[in-house]
């Protein structure tokens, strides 16, 4: 059986660069509890009715039994996509059966920061884990590179160090890679 290749996370391909939409009085952000394992279902009807979302998917590997390495697309934030829209995209939402919950964003503009930077994070290439809880550490922002911009905070995992960026909606983020001389400390 083939691989399949990666479904589209968001919807349109430019919603993060529509100022004008996003400044809209009567649109908001709702992050959409879905069923288990409804997310890509959720999305492919979403897109089908042309309701704004994102819902990041990453690559996550492993290996058959045979030892072969397989690649599959998973959610990064379990039962979690996030839709942009008026209430009739919220209520047609809720008509996909996909959806548990629908929760309301009271600061939409601090959602959709963090999901750009994720939305960085995954573009990046780098290994991206998900990361479901966030625990107190230094913030930091990326001086250098591709990534030059993100913040988030310094967490020591797995003998090394790694920079998580948080959905401080859901309590949930993802995490990279890095080395110290890619960060400087935040001062707030």
């Amino acid at each position: 059986m083939p691989i399949l290749p990666p479904e589209p996370d968001l919807f349109p391909p430019d919603l993060f660069d529509r100022q004008s939409q996003l400044a809209d009085p009567d649109r908001r952000w709702w992050a959409m509890y879905t069923l288990a394992r409804h997310e890509k279902e959720l999305m492919r009807r979403l897109r089908s009715m042309g309701i704004h979302h994102y819902g990041p998917i990453i690559a996550k590997r492993s290996k058959s039994p045979q030892g072969r390495v397989r690649v599959t697309f998973v959610p990064l934030f379990a039962s979690y996509v996030f839709v942009f829209g008026d209430e009739t995209d919220r209520y047609q939402t809720l008509t996909t059966r996909c959806v548990s919950r629908c929760l309301p964003v009271n600061d939409g503009h601090e959602l959709l920061r963090d999901l750009r930077q994720i939305r960085r994070l995954i573009e990046s290439g780098k290994p991206v884990l998900p990361e479901s809880k966030i625990e107190p550490g230094t913030p930091v922002r990326i001086r250098t590179g591709p990534l030059a911009g993100i913040e988030g905070v310094v967490l020591r995992r797995r003998g090394g160090e790694r920079l998580l960026v948080a959905v401080r909606f859901i309590q949930q983020g993802a995490s990279i890679e890095l080395e110290d001389f890619e960060v400087e400390p935040l001062e707030r």
